[in-house]
């Protein structure tokens, strides 16, 4: 993997920006998240270069967001397919998030039918902000402090 001098930072935003932060890995996340599993999944839906995609795929790899898992079709060879781990189906709140923030604050006439939702009921799934208590806390009264330097 890449060596990123983010890599060990102490925040853990930047930690996760080293690994997240490379052009094509989020979009490889959200065709995993979609379903896809193959590399020529990936390349046909994302239309990204083999060498590129390739060093991706083992990034995320060895980040342990996707591991690598053989399969056999009747008559066919061995070959290999990616799929999430339990660290990479995390990341479906960020996508989340991102797609969030993104129909907000990003809006195109061009139409888009991604959509999150609880699998039991269909229904669309928001990412929210909430306290212990359950009670949901609006973004524009959250904040972000480093309680290692602050009084």
């Amino acid at each position: 993997m890449r060596t990123d001098p983010w890599s060990d930072d102490a925040c853990p935003i930047a930690r996760t920006m080293a690994v997240l932060g490379q052009r094509w890995a989020i979009l490889i996340v959200r065709e995993a998240l979609l379903g896809r599993s193959r590399f020529s999944e990936f390349r046909e839906q994302l239309g990204v270069a083999s060498d590129v995609l390739s060093a991706r795929l083992a990034e995320l790899v060895a980040a342990g967001i996707l591991e690598v898992e053989d399969y056999r079709e009747p008559g066919e060879r061995t070959r290999s397919r990616y799929v999430l781990t339990d660290a990479g189906h995390d990341l479906v709140t960020v996508l989340a998030a991102m797609g969030q923030w993104g129909r907000k604050h990003r809006v195109t006439n061009k139409r888009s039918g991604y959509r999150f939702i609880e699998k039991s009921t269909g229904e669309h799934a928001l990412v929210v902000f909430r306290r212990h208590d359950g009670i949901a806390v609006p973004t524009r009264d959250v904040t972000l402090i480093d309680s290692l330097n602050s009084e």
